[in-house]
């Protein structure tokens, strides 16, 4: 009986550890980075057509 206690006690602390970490990723993803930082990034696919049209034309 009390071994299927501590299992069960651990279960319960790695949902509240796993859900802790699931909250912290959110929240270092959406609450701590800028949108800067993602608008740059969302515009680095289209940098290398810019240097491609400049160096056919220059």
């Amino acid at each position: 009986m009390a071994l299927q206690q501590i299992f069960d006690n651990a279960s319960s602390l790695m949902t509240v550890v796993s859900f802790t970490t699931f909250l912290g990723i959110l929240a270092w993803t959406y609450v701590l980075h800028k949108n800067k930082d993602f608008e740059a990034a969302a515009a680095l696919p289209f940098a290398d057509e810019f240097t491609e049209e400049e160096h056919e034309h220059g």
